[in-house]
This record gives C-alpha cells, structure tokens and sequence, in this order.
C-alpha cells in the first residue's frame, strides 16, 4: 500500500521537473536577435575576441560529441542491462577488462591533448604585445567605469567615464585596475582593426563581469570605435578646459557650496581622475549613470534629484544622510530630495534643471 502511494506521488509531481526544465528553457531565448543582441560574447568583434572564438568553437563541438558518447551509452547500458521482472538473473562477476582499462585512459588522454595543444598556442598568442598599441587605464568604480588616457607631447592627460573611444586599425592595451589597491586588477587586450564592425565606426556594449556589489548589473559601458581622424579630434577637444565655466555664481553655489558637487567630480580639469566621474565634458557624452541612460534633460534632472531612485546604489538600511567626501560618505550619487545633509534643504527641481542646463553644456 505505501509502494503503492509513493507511486502515486510520484505521478503527481511528474510537473514540477517538467516545469522546471520549460523555465530552463525559456530563460536561454532571447528575441534581441541578430544586430540589435551586441552584448554577446559568441559575436566577436576584435583581431583577439576572434581567436579566442576560433578555440572555443572547435572545442565545444568535441565536448557535445564526448558529451553524447557518454549519456548515451549510459542510456544504452541502463536499459539493455537493467532487471527484467520476473527475472532475477545475477550479473557475471569480473575483476575488470585491461584493454578496456588501456582504452578509456588512452581516448581521454588523446582528447585532452587535442584541446590542449590549440589551448596553448592561443594563450601564448594572446600574451604578445601588440607593437606601437593605443594604452588606456581602465577603473572599476562602483559603480561606473573610468578610462585614463595617456598624456599627450604637452603633458595634457584625459579621464572620462562610461564611454570609451578607440581609433579603427589600431590595436588597444587595456590596463583593469580596481579603485581599492586591495583588489586585484588584470590586463584584456581589444582591438578596433577586423571584424565584423571593427573596420568601420560603431558601438560596443560592455559590462561588469565581476560581482562587485549592489548596482553591479548595472555597471555598463560603450565602446565607441570611430576613425582615425574622428579620434583624434575628440581626443583633442577632449584635452581642453570645460566649454563653458561656472561663471554665473547661482550654478556656481549649487554646484560647490549648497550641494558640495564639487567635493566628488570636476567640472574645470579634464585629466584629473575623481572619486565620481569626471564631468568636464559631460555634454559630449551619449549616456550617463555608467551607461545606463542616455544623457538628455529630463532624466539628467531626475537622477542630480534622487539618483538611488533609478539606480540602487546603497541600500536603505544604510541611511546615507551625507554627501560623498564628507566625514561619512555613502557610497555612489546620494539623493539630493529624501537623505539631504543635517541641516540642509532639499533640492528643489528648478535648481536641478539649472544644474542639468549646465552640465549639458559642457561639450
């Protein structure tokens, strides 16, 4: 009877693995299909993102041939070998088979080789210096992303964030560090010269790979490959002063007095590396918020109001009641409208708007 029961039971439940592999299933579709899917590691845009794919795809394909040998004669052998009812028939007793034994030592060894010997090669390929490359420090900040420039023949740096630019033909040395020294950083080698899209200017999609806190799936970035001559002429407006300076002394006592702007970015050096990102020529950004939104007015009001509303970046339990750079500190944009500084008013949305009309045009 409980035999019987537990049989029962399992028929019952037969939906809960079934629903289980549906959810499995579904979760692996995307319908951000063909040219609109760019953050996908199996498009490969780069001379190294290629040869990186070059290995991967042939030793994928052995692995599903290993892979189906191995559950299938499972299936074979569960099935051709199990107990019939009825029967009880004791299987014959052996001490093993050694060419059997020789055999399934050799084949894996063998497979193993033929992965290993690409594998190798790959990695010895991948470690060589590029000769006469592009080299941009790249800093993980929680939670947004800081590109370092090297310095120009006048010893002008720049520092920008969540947009990277790079030139078409030429190879790029990112150097990855992380803002707390206790971290380990890496080194990842891009490159802007074959490819499906690297000849010709377009927009790379990037993403934290690293679990690195409570915004971290929102922790983005572009690549932004454009030409030669396009490059260096953004890399020269770049290395200028701000477009336009805090002359009007409203602006001026938001952005360093009243709210203490100043105190976690810049508006006046574009190669000074900050605790927040450098904003001296936000306006000729795309996006902002490490890439997550795009840049226009009323969303830059938005987030200079009450950015932990559109991107999480403490939690609530912590309270932050203090702007970054003061004796406390919080960690990412505090809000300007719920946890303002003791004693301090909140920001009203036509100090925001004046603030966001500033910003904007810093080109």
């Amino acid at each position: 009877m409980r035999l019987q029961r537990t049989r029962r039971g399992l028929r019952r439940r037969w939906w809960i693995p079934a629903l289980a592999t549906v959810a499995l299933v579904l979760s692996a579709c995307s319908t951000e299909s063909g040219p609109r899917n760019r953050q996908n590691a199996l498009r490969p845009a780069g001379k190294y993102a290629h040869k990186i794919d070059d290995l991967f795809t042939p030793v994928f394909w052995v692995a599903v041939l290993v892979g189906i040998g191995v559950i299938g004669a499972t299936v074979f052998f569960a099935i051709h070998f199990r107990t019939r009812k009825g029967v009880d028939v004791r299987p014959k007793q052996t001490h093993g088979s050694t060419p059997l034994e020789i055999g399934w030592t050799i084949l894996p060894a063998v497979i193993l080789l033929m992965v290993a010997v690409p594998t190798v090669s790959t990695i010895f390929d991948l470690d060589e210096q590029p000769k006469n490359p592009i080299e941009i420090t790249v800093i993980g900040k929680q939670w947004w992303w800081e590109f370092e420039y090297p310095k120009s023949d006048s010893g002008k740096a720049v520092v920008t964030a969540d947009e990277m630019r790079i030139p078409t033909g030429r190879d790029v040395v990112l150097t990855l560090k992380a803002c707390d020294e206790s971290l380990a950083g890496g080194q990842v080698q891009a490159d802007g010269s074959t490819g499906p899209g690297c000849n010709e200017p377009g927009v790379y999609l990037g993403q934290c790979a690293e679990y690195c806190g409570l915004s971290h799936a929102n922790m983005r970035f572009r690549v932004i490959a454009q030409s030669p001559s396009d490059y260096e002429a953004w890399l020269e407006s770049q290395r200028k002063g701000p477009a336009v300076k805090l002359a009007d002394s409203s602006v001026e006592n938001l952005f360093t007095s009243k709210f203490l702007c100043g105190s976690c970015h810049t508006v006046v050096n574009s190669g000074l590396s900050t605790y927040g990102p450098n904003l001296t020529h936000l306006g000729s950004r795309a996006t902002f918020a490490s890439g997550y939104y795009e840049l226009t007015r009323p969303k830059l009001i938005e987030w200079l109001m009450d950015a932990p509303s559109l991107i999480p970046m403490q939690s609530e339990s912590d309270n932050c009641r203090i702007v970054p750079g003061g004796t406390e500190g919080c960690v990412g944009m505090p809000s300007f409208t719920r946890y303002t500084p003791k004693g301090k008013e909140a920001m009203t949305r036509g100090e925001a708007e004046r603030l966001a009309d500033y910003l904007l045009s810093l080109k």
